[in-house]
């Protein structure tokens, strides 16, 4: 799988999945475009490390729940890059808590930043797609916006939003032959699931098929797969990436 001479932006690529994803993409050949909002070190660490292994990567600051800022980073990336031939929208946050007590700017920060801001980056970054008349478009969505679960309303609500979100997608762009994909992992590594207690994570074992955590590389590898042409008969799909967790 080479994606040489392709021009990938990963959302919240500095770190946990958005990183994998964004050295999947770079050891396959793609020129890697890492946005983030806060952790600027972070995000010029995963630069580094792709320079390192011979790949091509920078890194970009704009908050992908601010419109106007999203909008103005993406036109300056296609003035500079001239196309973006593979998106990943993987920013996102949690805001866990019981609806009874859950506030309405939670509420919001979840949606606009897991939900809206897919449909903000791709709308800006679709035009330059059609005019290739070539593109690869991966959400980052998750096994609970199928399953759903207690206390996270909004996250669920938000990843079950970018599942409808990816068909429709799909079905506008096909004609342009630009694919829309989705991911939905299950419960992955990442510095999300480090605040967990060892008790937490063996009850959620014992919910996994497979009988272990998955790892962000594991979704890594999917994201080159859904952004290659060895998914070239893909699209409007939702690949779960779970271990069995959701069956």
């Amino acid at each position: 799988m080479t994606l040489e001479g392709e021009i990938a932006l990963v959302t919240g690529g500095s770190r946990g999945i958005g990183r994998a994803a964004a050295m999947a993409l770079a050891k396959e050949g793609a020129e890697v475009i890492i946005n983030y909002v806060s952790n600027e070190a972070k995000a010029k660490e995963t630069c580094n490390e792709i320079a390192a292994m011979g790949g091509k990567a920078s890194a970009v600051k704009f908050d992908v729940a601010n419109i106007d800022e999203t909008k103005t980073a993406i036109e300056q990336l296609l003035k500079d890059k001239k196309k973006i031939s593979i998106l990943v929208n993987n920013a996102g946050i949690t805001r866990d808590g019981l609806m009874m007590r859950y506030s309405i700017e939670d509420w919001d920060q979840v949606l606009n930043t897991n939900l809206r801001s897919a449909f903000v980056v791709s709308q800006a970054v679709i035009r330059s797609m059609m005019k290739e008349r070539k593109g690869s478009i991966i959400h980052m969505g998750s096994i609970v916006g199928i399953t759903g679960n207690a206390g996270q309303a909004a996250y669920c609500a938000a990843k079950a939003g970018i599942i409808g979100l990816t068909k429709s997608m799909a079905k506008e762009l096909a004609s342009r032959n630009i694919r829309v994909n989705a991911i939905a992992p299950g419960f992955i590594e990442t510095d999300m699931t480090h605040a967990l207690t060892e008790d937490q994570k063996k009850a959620i074992f014992n919910e996994i098929p497979l009988g272990r955590i998955g790892t962000a590389e594991e979704i890594g590898q999917a994201v080159v797969f859904l952004a290659s042409s060895q998914s070239s008969y893909i699209t409007g799909q939702t690949v779960v990436v779970d271990g069995g967790m959701g069956m």
